[in-house]
């Protein structure tokens, strides 16, 4: 596909890179001429220098012929009125990033010129959320309009599960839950029934959001975060405050601008405290010792991951740390700290998805994907269309492709977690777990 990306920012490189190296025509656009030079002495791609609002840019650019226009500056209104401009210029697709949520109700119709809009503060905000619904979670993500749900959790070396194989799972543990995907010593791993669960396993398991709570339950880990404290009184942070409030949750959030504060505690019931959150006298003194959760969601990395690694040297039962920086990952792990959230990657996950539905413009082509496993692994979510030739044949007499899993079909709304006797019928959404790359259609699991 032919794409344009203005702004070069954290979240328009990250998209770049993602885009460019998986084979599309990028051209980027931006007003500092350094950071077009890198990009494009870096990556394969074409630059234009300027401003993406103006027609003459976007002309040279090429936006008359492209697929997309990506408009990802930190300027909302911009990266609008460039998506508006693309728009009557020929682009086919526009994708405006936009941290407030009144656009998105605005620019619901498509024919005003912006496609999709996406909020990467907000992304980042449900991402927590759903983090302390499941505090023993690492990522919580959903399929088939919330239906279905993908937990990503740590098997500790005490936990009941450690030698259980999987086909056993099923007779120790009551809810339907199917692991559907494991990461063990960093290798990605499709499991059969004989997989045996070995300590420090990372698992991602396909369930209902109340089959998984009740996993968990049975497990001994199902408490959910009653009370959280936030560190830093950002955009995020707004987000998250606001869900939680609705949650019931209650919340400490500390930031040191007093204007911010002031701000916060006009729009919250929540507990609003001015300090410096990197202050380990501060952080003991509002609770951290006995909170449930500790999110820390300062502008700087590498103040995020002192706080996050001191709270989980006290024994916070979940510590959520942001960074942009995705080369701490590793680091942070290695600390204790699992749980952690990027609105930059979580952003371009966001139109990398988009781009794969764009690319496969059918009815029966792909509509959810997920990337997990440092992007080794995916998980698609298909529609059972009539161009699919197997229906009613049982999953285990199925030619399925190898390195592949189905780990759920949604039947009339239901979740059924398949068996080797479970058929695919006409109607079905079906979700796959793959190695492989390139599956376009439901058709794509079936081997030669």
């Amino acid at each position: 596909m032919d794409i344009i990306i203005s702004g070069l920012g954290s979240v328009g490189r990250s998209t770049m890179d993602k885009l460019s190296k998986g084979g599309h025509n990028v051209v980027v656009i931006d007003l500092d001429g350094q950071k077009v030079e890198d990009a494009v002495n870096a990556y394969d791609v074409k630059g234009v220098i300027g401003n993406c609002a103006s027609s003459e840019v976007l002309l040279e650019a090429g936006v008359g012929s492209a697929d997309l226009l990506i408009a990802s500056t930190k300027d909302d209104e911009l990266n609008i009125l460039c998506c508006i401009i693309a728009s009557r210029l020929g682009v086919k697709k526009t994708i405006a990033r936009s941290s407030k949520p009144e656009y998105v109700d605005v620019f619901k119709d498509e024919a005003l010129g912006v496609s999709m809009i996406v909020n990467p503060q907000y992304e980042a905000a449900m991402e927590i959320s759903r983090m302390l619904r499941f505090p023993s979670a690492i990522k919580v993500s959903k399929f088939s309009k919330g239906k279905v749900e993908l937990v990503e959790f740590r098997a500790p070396g005490d936990s009941p599960l450690i030698g259980l194989s999987l086909k056993n799972l099923g007779k120790n543990f009551k809810s339907k839950v199917l692991i559907c995907a494991a990461q063990r010593a960093g290798k990605p791993i499709i499991p059969t029934g004989d997989f045996v669960i070995a300590p420090e396993d990372r698992l991602f398991v396909t369930a209902t959001q109340k089959n998984i709570s009740q996993f968990f339950k049975q497990l001994g880990w199902n408490k959910p975060a009653r009370n959280v404290i936030i560190v830093g009184g950002s955009r995020t942070a707004y987000y998250l405050c606001e869900e939680l409030e609705k949650l019931k949750i209650n919340v400490k959030l500390i930031e040191k601008d007093k204007d911010r504060c002031m701000q916060l505690a006009n729009d919250f019931k929540s507990e609003i405290i001015c300090g410096d959150g990197t202050d380990h006298e501060l952080l003991i003194d509002e609770g951290i010792t006995y909170t449930d959760a500790f999110v820390a969601l300062g502008n700087m990395d590498e103040q995020n991951i002192i706080m996050s690694m001191f709270a989980a040297s006290l024994g916070v039962p979940k510590v959520i740390t942001k960074i942009d920086q995705l080369s701490y990952y590793d680091m942070l792990q290695k600390s204790g700290v699992h749980s952690v959230v990027s609105t930059k990657n979580s952003t371009a996950d966001q139109i990398i998805r988009f781009v794969r539905i764009l690319e496969n413009n059918e009815s029966d082509s792909v509509r959810r994907i997920f990337h997990i496993i440092d992007d080794t692994t995916e998980i698609l979510e298909f529609p059972a269309t009539p161009s699919f030739k197997q229906f009613g044949i049982p999953l285990q007499e199925l030619n399925l492709k190898k390195r592949l899993l189905i780990a759920g079909i949604v039947r009339d709304g239901t979740l059924i977690t398949p068996s080797g006797q479970d058929c695919i019928m006409p109607g079905d959404d079906v979700i796959v777990v793959t190695l492989e790359e390139g599956l376009a259609n439901l058709s794509d699991i079936l081997g030669n």
